[in-house]
């Protein structure tokens, strides 16, 4: 009545396969070989299994355990906001901490000045840590450029670095300098599609800063990521003209949900503000730079995670190789500098969808293209 252990194999045919006809000939009897050979008993697929996880050892390497040797180096940052804003600055002080972590203390040195966002401040600041002897001084906005080419000069054995931008001062001289720039365009085509398979009243609410830098590229990507993903979804932008304004991003929010919104998303240190609102009304939030879950868990439902050690590696290697400057750096989602983060709580067609477009961008059968706006 019972008792009886059954295998589908393929010797008893319980497996068969089937090469669709447009196969490359090589390939399929390349396969056909190894289908006979383990009929035949001469490949034992499972010590070949067992090998290789014997191999492999009980536990996978961490990738922070293939991170390159690096001399001692002191690297200072000066930011525009703080290291708790859950964007900007705390994305690139978290991954400059990570750093620090993998590597020790003895390692690499850090220092940091916040709330920079006054231009004349945070140049006196620049100079001061490249006075005080660090290798590499950060300036983590777009608005420190003029000052830097003007102080980079005055120390051509510190190296500088700034962002968001490709210009590393080549025109004017300087070759100390370093480039980044997030191509936040890929997390927001991916969290575009994302809300489009999401949204039931059809509209989007995007909270933007101002329409330049990266934060330009975010909405550009969104909109088209929502529009290649369903062209009957209106995405509503709206700029409050700040960074840090949160009042002006709350009310924002609220007058996107107004006008219908039923998933909206946005960038920079302001949209604390906005995530509030989306906490107050149960309206899921799509967010980009750093993870803003701490802030509200339960609204906030997918993050486009700037991971900036690949890019700082870049600059310490790069000048401990000699090459002081004169790189541009971007974070993408092919070279790991942005990595998407999915609630647990999404339907899994819409994950499916957004990895889809994440994997698209990766390989390069996905073209961004933006509307004119």
């Amino acid at each position: 009545m019972g008792g009886t252990a059954y295998k589908l194999t393929l010797a008893n045919e319980g497996l068969v396969m089937d090469f669709a006809d447009d196969l490359d000939p090589d390939a399929v009897a390349a396969a056909q070989e190894a289908e006979e050979m383990i009929k035949s008993g001469a490949t034992d697929v499972m010590a070949i299994i067992e090998g290789v996880v014997a191999e492999a050892g009980p536990e996978e390497e961490s990738p922070m355990a293939e991170l390159p040797e690096i001399d001692p180096v002191r690297v200072a940052l000066v930011m525009p906001s703080t290291t708790t804003d859950l964007a900007w600055s705390q994305s690139l002080y978290d991954s400059l901490v990570e750093l620090q972590e993998a590597y020790g203390e003895d390692v690499i040195e850090i220092a940091f000045t916040e709330n920079m966002f006054n231009v004349t401040d945070a140049a006196a600041a620049i100079r001061d840590y490249a006075n005080d002897g660090y290798n590499l001084v950060i300036a983590h906005g777009a608005q420190y450029g003029t000052s830097l080419f003007e102080i980079a000069p005055d120390f051509p054995d510190t190296s500088f670095a700034w962002g968001t931008t490709t210009n590393t001062g080549e025109e004017e001289g300087v070759t100390n300098v370093f480039a980044y720039e997030p191509r936040a365009e890929e997390g927001g085509y991916v969290t575009g599609v994302l809300g489009a398979n999401l949204t039931e009243s059809g509209i989007i609410g995007l909270v933007g800063p101002v329409d330049a830098g990266d934060a330009k590229l975010h909405v550009d990507g969104f909109v088209a990521g929502v529009r290649d993903a369903n062209p009957d979804v209106q995405v509503n932008v709206s700029f409050t003209g700040s960074f840090g304004d949160t009042a002006l991003a709350a009310e924002a929010a609220n007058t996107h949900i107004q006008a219908g919104a039923d998933v909206l998303t946005g960038s920079s240190q302001q949209v604390a503000g906005a995530i509030g609102v989306a906490k107050e009304e149960g309206v899921p939030w799509m967010g980009i730079q750093a993870d803003q879950s701490p802030l509200a868990p339960e609204v906030v439902i997918a993050t486009v995670l700037y991971d900036w050690k690949p890019t700082l590696l870049e600059m310490i290697t790069s000048q401990q190789a000699g090459q002081m400057g004169g790189k541009v750096l971007q974070l993408t989602l092919a070279n790991g500098g942005q990595t998407m983060i999915y609630s647990d709580t999404l339907p899994e067609e819409a994950v499916a969808a957004a990895m889809e477009a994440e994997q698209g961008i990766i390989d390069g059968t996905i073209e961004i293209v933006a509307e004119p706006r």
